[in-house]
């Protein structure tokens, strides 16, 4: 079975285990992928470093992207993600903790597909996850690629 991989960029191990349980359900029909930083995003994306030797077929179909994130940010990442045609197409959601209008502006600027902020408690949190990945995933028809309703 060919499952999507959602590639979730998120450093802090509290929220990323939270999103990870978050899934839940869903999470089972996708390959879900966690890396801590925006270094390890692009070298999973690029199948370079750490990552050299992930398989084609494991190419993110969804990127669900942290801002604030060591090494390399997450504005860059996006930057580097739209600046390639394998990736021009996909979609990515930024969930952040930012509400700031100027972070909002900069990430739809660079072509981020949605910009959320992170809910508080847990229960609003795997529910957005949830949402997010079925949109994107199962609901929304993109270029190259065919839609499973």
């Amino acid at each position: 079975m060919n499952r999507d991989t959602i590639l979730l960029v998120e450093d802090d191990p509290d929220e990323a285990e939270l999103a990870l349980f978050g899934f839940g359900e869903v999470g089972r029909h996708y390959d879900i992928q966690l890396v801590r930083n925006g270094e390890e995003a692009l070298e999973f994306l690029f199948a370079t470093g750490r990552h050299a030797d992930r398989a084609t077929e494991r190419a993110p179909s969804l990127v669900i992207l942290d801002l604030d994130l060591p090494r390399v940010s997450g504005f860059e990442v996006l930057r580097q993600i739209r600046s390639t045609p394998e990736y021009r197409y996909t979609p990515v959601v930024i969930l952040t903790t930012s509400d700031e209008q100027s972070d909002i502006l900069q990430g739809y600027q660079l072509g981020v597909n949605s910009y959320l902020c992170k809910p508080v408690d847990f229960e609003s949190f795997a529910d957005l996850l949830q949402q997010v990945s079925e949109y994107w995933l199962s609901s929304n028809t993109q270029p190259g690629r065919r839609h499973n309703p």
